[in-house]
């Protein structure tokens, strides 16, 4: 009898707790889905499309959409099927004229603003492009410095001076530094005693380092001086030609008794 009773029991206990898990579990999907049946304001559907246009705002994903209306100051494009609102000042980076051209348009797009409770949803095309265009000029530049080698020789335009040198624009967006003591042969105290913005000039390339390019004038103004000098020294006679020629023109004078 005493067994049967511990049988019993094991049996009820188990079952209770069987139940007390099935329960556990009953009130957890009954509480997820609340969240699918509306809350009395707004529907299933609307709650859930707000559900995803959050997680896209807050994960700055780009969405793929279509303009499909003109307002005033700006475009409309649906997202989860919630009206967003492009302004113009954020479809480009160019300022945009005609927005009826636009209309039918796909573009990329970022979420800036959602708010469900005042129907609050801006959409902004502008970030992702100046983001696109600075990534381009950035590779533009790295693949231009790649190809400046360190003592090549390179024409450029002064674009601003500090009081340690100047910066030469060298074009495609690359600057070369040309130190102070870089700029001339002479001793001077500051580099606008020797440049000035929007000066054309001609360096060498002393250094192409973790993309900071270091240019120099000097060297320049010294190789060509060394060059002239060289060129000077091999006009100049020797001296033994010198006698030869002298003793040569000599022998022709005859000179009177």
């Amino acid at each position: 009898m005493e067994a049967n009773k511990n049988e019993n029991l094991v049996e009820k206990t188990t079952v209770e707790a069987t139940d007390n898990v099935s329960m556990a579990e009953l009130g957890q999907e009954l509480e997820d889905s609340y969240k699918y049946m509306g809350n009395g304001e707004y529907d299933t559907d609307t709650l859930l499309a707000w559900e995803k246009i959050n997680e896209y705002k807050n994960s700055g994903k780009i969405l793929n959409v279509t303009i499909s209306g003109v307002v005033n100051k700006g475009v409309i494009a649906l997202v989860e099927g919630v009206r967003g609102f492009i302004p113009v000042s954020r479809l480009d980076i160019e300022h945009v004229e005609d927005t009826n051209k636009w209309l039918g348009r796909d573009i990329r797009v970022r979420i800036i603003e959602a708010n469900m409770e005042t129907d609050k949803l801006v959409l902004s095309a502008r970030e992702i492009l100046r983001e696109e265009s600075a990534a381009a000029k950035r590779a533009q530049r790295e693949l231009a410095v790649s190809k400046i080698q360190e003592g090549s020789i390179v024409e450029g335009t002064v674009e601003s001076i500090m009081p340690y040198g100047a910066f030469i624009n060298l074009g495609e967006n690359v600057s070369g530094l040309v130190h102070i003591s870089q700029i001339t042969t002479e001793h001077i105290k500051s580099p606008r005693e020797a440049l000035e913005p929007g000066q054309k000039v001609t360096a060498k390339v002393i250094k192409n380092e973790g993309g900071k390019i270091s240019l120099s004038i000097r060297e320049l103004m010294e190789q060509k001086r060394l060059e002239e000098e060289e060129e000077y020294k091999s006009n100049i006679p020797e001296v033994e030609n010198i006698g030869t020629s002298l003793a040569s023109l000599l022998s022709g004078i005859k000179l009177d008794n």
